[in-house]
C-alpha cells in the first residue's frame, strides 16, 4: 500500500513559509507515514507591491493562486492566514481545520523616544480607525512590504509608528531591533481582525473530513464565529470592521459606531450569521449606506 502524499500550497513570503512549515509539522505529527511536500506560489497581492489594498480591495488578492492549485490537484491543502481569507469560498473548496491560534493582539511599533506618534503608517482601515481613537492628532499614511521591510521603514523615519500582528512577529522570531520599541495593544485598545493569528487549512470538499483531524477545535469555534460576524456585515479587507471571540465574549468594532461586547449563545454554525445580523442590524445599515 503506497504512502499518503500531502502537498501544502503557500505564498512565498518568509512568514507564509513559516506558517506552511507549522502545517506540515502538524500533518507529520498526526501521521508520520504521510509523505509531505511544499509548493510555493506568488499571488496577485504579492506581485502588485505598489497597489493600495484599500483602494483596490483586498479580497482574494493573497489567496486565489493558492486556491487554484488545490482545485487543480497540484496541491492538497492551501495554507492561509485566516484573516486574509474572503468569507466566500470558491466552489469545490472548504475550510478543513485551523491550527492552534497564537496571541491575536496587535503590536504598536514605535521609533525609540516616541510615546505619542504624530505620523503612523498602516494600510489597514481597521487599524487606522482604531488608532485614530487612541491618537486623535496623528496623521496616517499607507505602508506595504514584508515585516522586515516595514520595520526598516519606521527605523528610517518614513513614519513614527506602525502596527503589526503579534503572532507574525513571534512566528518569525523577531524581537525589537535597535531603535524601535514594541508595545502590545490590548483588546480593549485594538480589536484584532477576524481570524487574526489563526492559520487556516483549505482543501477540496471531498477531503474535508480527512484533513479535519489536523485542527484545533477551540480555534475553529472562535474563527467560525468571527467569520459569521464578517459575513453578516458584508465586510472585507477594505472595510473598518473588527471582530474577535475570546471564548466567552465577542468584541466588535465598526468605524462609525462605538465598540461593542456581547455574549454569543451556543448555536449551530449555520445559525451564527443570522444571530450577528440581528445583533448588529444598525451596523449593517451603516455599511450599506
Amino acid at each position: 500500500m503506497s504512502a499518503e502524499t500531502v502537498i501544502f500550497a503557500s505564498r512565498r513570503s518568509r512568514l507564509a513559509r513559516a506558517q506552511a512549515l507549522l502545517a506540515e509539522r502538524a500533518a507529520i505529527e498526526y501521521d508520520p507515514s504521510w509523505v509531505t511536500g511544499l509548493l510555493w506560489l506568488t499571488t496577485t497581492g504579492d506581485r502588485q507591491t505598489t497597489w493600495s489594498l484599500e483602494k483596490e480591495g483586498g479580497k482574494g488578492l493573497f489567496t486565489k493562486e493558492i486556491e487554484d492549485a488545490v482545485l487543480s490537484g497540484e496541491a492538497d491543502l492551501a495554507v492561509h492566514s485566516a484573516k486574509d481569507l474572503p468569507t466566500e469560498m470558491p466552489e469545490g473548496l472548504g475550510l478543513a481545520a485551523f491550527l492552534p491560534r497564537e496571541d491575536p493582539r496587535d503590536i504598536l511599533i514605535l521609533r525609540e523616544g516616541v510615546t505619542e506618534p504624530n505620523r503612523i503608517a498602516t494600510s489597514s482601515p481597521r487599524r487606522r480607525a482604531q488608532l485614530q481613537r487612541l491618537f486623535p492628532k496623528a496623521e496616517f499614511s499607507e505602508i506595504r512590504g514584508n515585516v522586515e521591510t516595514r520595520l526598516q521603514k519606521i527605523k528610517e523615519g518614513e513614519a513614527e509608528a506602525t502596527v503589526l500582528a503579534s503572532a507574525g512577529l513571534h512566528r518569525l522570531g523577531i524581537r525589537p531591533p535597535e531603535g524601535l520599541v514594541f508595545r502590545r495593544l490590548e483588546v480593549s485598545e485594538m480589536i484584532p481582525a477576524v481570524g487574526q493569528a489563526a492559520i487556516a487549512l483549505q482543501t477540496r470538499v471531498e477531503d474535508l473530513e480527512k484533513f479535519s483531524v489536523l485542527g484545533c477545535e477551540k480555534t475553529k469555534k472562535a474563527v467560525v464565529c468571527e467569520r459569521a460576524f464578517l459575513r453578516a456585515l458584508g465586510g472585507g479587507c477594505h472595510t473598518a470592521f473588527a471582530g474577535y471571540y475570546d471564548g466567552t465574549i465577542f468584541h466588535a468594532f465598526h468605524e462609525a459606531h462605538e465598540r461593542r461586547e456581547i455574549q454569543v449563545p451556543t448555536l449551530e454554525e449555520a445559525d451564527l450569521q443570522d444571530f450577528f445580523a440581528e445583533e448588529f442590524v444598525d451596523w449593517i445599515d451603516q455599511s450599506d449606506s
